[in-house]
């Protein structure tokens, strides 16, 4: 586990094509997703378990590929709040000198109406530091981080997600 702050940059660009109707921000890709290569690729994160629930649709197998297939396919956008930072490990809160994504061309090229935001550090960063250059406001939705697991059984959990299905259908 690494315990020496480090700067880095943001690997990806935005899963994205016209057809996405809402857009879900993590805050920055943690250690074990870099090394997948993708999005939520920690095997213990519950992202793509709780899409399939709430969208009521198959699991999509662990490879970016298939994943950024079902994103699309379900018209959901997947971001990062940060574009660079000084983070160690995956730890949101040792997060410091942040540098946020610039969203006004990803939010006027697509249909997106609804930016929602995965946990409370990917929330504040963006209401903090891009909602004057987005124009709008990032929901929040409860973290699908492993170090959240106790929560993400509650009934409450899975309405709050359930919010990404409504917003694809609005």
């Amino acid at each position: 586990m690494t315990t020496t702050p480090v700067r880095l940059t943001h690997p990806w660009p935005p899963v994205v094509d016209a057809g996405c109707r809402v857009l879900v921000l993590g805050t920055f890709p943690s250690p074990a997703s870099r090394r997948f290569g993708f999005y939520y690729g920690h095997p213990q994160n519950a992202f793509w378990r709780v899409l399939a629930e709430v969208l009521d649709v198959p699991q999509p197998e662990a490879t970016p590929e298939t994943r950024r297939e079902f994103l699309l396919r379900n018209h959901i956008a997947c971001w990062d709040v940060l574009h660079a930072c000084t983070i160690t490990g995956a730890a949101d809160a040792s997060i410091r000198d942040p540098e946020p994504n610039r969203f006004t061309p990803l939010l006027s090229s697509t249909q997106i109406q609804t930016v929602f935001a995965n946990g409370r550090t990917a929330t504040d960063l963006f209401n903090k530091l891009c909602v004057d250059e987005a124009g709008r406001q990032a929901v929040y939705l409860p973290s699908t981080s492993p170090a959240n697991r106790a929560r993400q059984a509650s009934p409450s959990f899975r309405e709050a997600w359930s919010q990404v299905a409504d917003g694809i259908r609005a």
